[in-house]
């Protein structure tokens, strides 16, 4: 992939390695690098200029993708991430022309949050979504604190998304102090809008990741 173009031009992504035959979404995000990840999940991102393809029966995929500039400052990437089944998201360096850049925001504590648990929902539709009330689910996994300082009130990103669609995201606060090399049971409260139907993809982020 070339490391840099203009707004108006377009790159061709691809990659190796994925799952086979799994629909990715890629996207020109800015206030990201793949070290750190969007910081700001998808706001940071072109959404409507995101383009989705379909991996081959090997993992691999190959996609034309407009350069668009993204509505926060560089450094950007091209983000390619899962739609659907277990997450897995990739970044790689774009420089777009022309478009200003910033200092990423600097990272706010030595902790750091690691997922030591497959996430899960759980919960059910009960006799209100019949009346048109938001089915509802609990999100919930175990996370650790890695870090050298403890974390105090985390806020995490809970985003949702149906079919190819970016996720909406809503901000989740866990109350609680992790302490370092320390473990806790996250539970998180996921909301659908009134009349979901089919299925969706709960995507969890922390600082950028």
């Amino acid at each position: 992939m070339a490391r840099q173009a203009g707004a108006g031009g377009s790159v061709t992504v691809s990659g190796t390695g994925w799952r086979p035959r799994t629909l990715l979404m890629l996207l020109v995000c800015g206030r990201a690098t793949p070290a750190r990840g969007v910081v700001g999940g998808t706001n940071s991102c072109a959404n409507g200029d995101g383009r989705a393809v379909t991996t081959d029966a090997d993992g691999a995929f190959r996609r034309k993708l407009p350069v668009a500039e993204p509505p926060v400052p560089c450094p950007c990437v091209v983000h390619v991430a899962t739609v659907t089944g277990a997450g897995a998201e990739a970044d790689a360096v774009l420089e777009v022309a022309g478009h200003p850049v910033a200092p990423l925001p600097a990272e706010r504590s030595a902790g750091r949050l690691a997922v030591l648990s497959d996430a899960r929902l759980t919960g059910s539709s009960g006799l209100l979504t019949w009346f048109g009330a938001p089915p509802s689910r609990t999100l919930v996994l175990t996370v650790g604190n890695t870090g050298t300082s403890p974390i105090e009130n985390p806020v995490f990103r809970v985003g949702t998304a149906h079919g190819v669609f970016a996720p909406e995201w809503d901000e989740r606060q866990w109350r609680g102090t992790l302490a370092p090399g320390k473990k806790a049971r996250i539970k998180l409260p996921v909301e659908l809008s009134a009349g979901a139907h089919g299925d969706y993809t709960v995507t969890l982020r922390y600082g950028g990741r």
